[in-house]
Formats: C-alpha cells, sequence, structure tokens
C-alpha cells in the first residue's frame, strides 16, 4: 500500500516501480510459503472478482480465478464475453466498466483490441488487470514469468535471456522485456525477420542501456543465453494464412537445441 498499489489498475508493465516489482515478488514468495505450508490465505476475504473474457483463455482465466478463490474471495466470470455480454448489443467497455463497479471489487480483462483495458479502466472506479491486450500487453504474465526466473536462477544480475518467437504479436515478450529492462539484463532477439520486436520496444531498451543483439539463428542465442523464453507463432494474429504457414515452424525446441544450451 506504501507504494501505491493499492486500488491501482494494473494494465501496462511501465506503470510499475521497481519499488512495486520488488514488492509483488515478495509478496508472491511469502503467498507461495503459506499455501505449500498448507496454510489459508484470506487477504481477499469478502472481495468479488470479476473476469471478462473476449478472447479465448484456459490458464490466463484460471490462475485468476483460482488465485482470487485461493485468497478468499469470490469470482463472477463472463467467459466469451464478446458474444454471452452486453457487448452484443452494442455496450462499450467504458460502459462495462461503469456496470461492472457495481458487482466486483475488482476486474480482468482479456481482449483482442490493442489498448482495451485502459478503456474498460477509463470506466470503472474500481481497478482492472490487463490479463492481455490483442499484441499489446500481458503485464501479469510478464510477472510470473519474471518470479519464476528469480526462483530458478536466483537473481537477476547479469543474466542473458533469448526470446525466441514471434516477437511482434507476441504480448508476453513485450511486456517481458520491458519488464526486465529495470535489471540491467541482456537479450537475444529470435525470430523471423517478419516477426521481429516492434521497433518501438527496440528504441525503449536501447534508451535504457539496455543489450539487444537480434538473430535468426536459436542455436547461436541458446548457446550463449541463461534463459530461453519461446513463444508460439501465432496464427490468430495473421489476416495472411499462407504467412502463417510459411513461418509456423520457423522455430522448434529439439534435444539437439538443447544440447548446444549454455
Amino acid at each position: 500500500m506504501a507504494t501505491g498499489l493499492k486500488g491501482k489498475d494494473i494494465l501496462h508493465v511501465k506503470d510499475l516501480s521497481s519499488d512495486e516489482i520488488q514488492l509483488i515478488m515478495e509478496t508472491a514468495a511469502r503467498f507461495e510459503k503459506v499455501m505449500d505450508s498448507g496454510g489459508r490465505l484470506l487477504n481477499m476475504d469478502g472481495k468479488v472478482l470479476a473476469t471478462l473474457f473476449y478472447e479465448p483463455s484456459t490458464r490466463t482465466r484460471l490462475s485468476f480465478e483460482t488465485a482470487m478463490m485461493r485468497l478468499g474471495g469470490q469470482v463472477i466470470s463472463v467467459a466469451e464475453a464478446k458474444t454471452s455480454s452486453s457487448a452484443a448489443k452494442g455496450e462499450t467497455l467504458f460502459d462495462t466498466g461503469k456496470m461492472i463497479e457495481a458487482y466486483a471489487d475488482v476486474a480482468v480483462i482479456r481482449h483482442p483490441v490493442v489498448g482495451s483495458a485502459k478503456e474498460l479502466a477509463q470506466g470503472s472506479s474500481k481497478p482492472v488487470i490487463n490479463g492481455g491486450d490483442g499484441a499489446g500487453q500481458h503485464p501479469t504474465q510478464s510477472l510470473l514469468d519474471l518470479y519464476t526466473i528469480l526462483k530458478e536462477k536466483g537473481s537477476l544480475d547479469g543474466l542473458t535471456i533469448a526470446l525466441a518467437g514471434d516477437l511482434k504479436n507476441g504480448r508476453t515478450v513485450h511486456s517481458l522485456s520491458m519488464l526486465l529492462s529495470n535489471f540491467g539484463v541482456s537479450f537475444y532477439f529470435v525470430s523471423p525477420q517478419a516477426l521481429s520486436m516492434p521497433a518501438e520496444i527496440s528504441g525503449l531498451l536501447e534508451k535504457s542501456d539496455i543489450q539487444v543483439k537480434e538473430t535468426r539463428d536459436l542455436a547461436e542465442a541458446v548457446s550463449s543465453s541463461d534463459v530461453l523464453y519461446m513463444t508460439r507463432i501465432q496464427k490468430e494474429r495473421f489476416e495472411d494464412a499462407t504467412e502463417y504457414e510459411r513461418l509456423k515452424d520457423s522455430y522448434v525446441v529439439t534435444s539437439d537445441i538443447i544440447n548446444k544450451a549454455k
């Protein structure tokens, strides 16, 4: 609370300060320790989470709903929101935000359009969490990835991290690269030319003096990296099906690749 997280929307990783990121990591570790010991968490007792999913999801939706229940709260949910909610009747996301604030204490949205989470938040007085907006951002996934890397490696200092696959449309790599830029890591960006990291993100990293090497060679990156972060080639982001077919098998992690790992 001292860092201003209470009541705060989580829409983009750039909204989080280094202190807030550290607080989230420490809190996650504390919660995990309680759960592993068989304890119960009641931090969200009496609170309601609304999940609004306008795009297919299994892991993200269930992770949010499970987390709320593990924390003692309750969940109301609109799955397939594009067709089963009032959006089908023309309700805007701003209006949905106004409506949701009367029923829930916090909302999570996944939507295929970049900026959708921000529109919902503009209509709601209750905090909104971005569970993925098109090819934009996925801040909570990147926080989870950061936590995983910290657990596995013990520290982020001096790490080289390879991000591979669809870097153009992959909202997870957009968020993760920007989040990791707070910790002075270096990157390999591995992708086909047509799916390279957006210039906007590469430019922000460059301004932060983050070392980035772009390559098409996955084996080269793996041999020099401490962490390999793979993303799939996302069929649903392609307007041209033939382009997807051409690129879909660009990078496959095989035993041979792993045997070349650092």
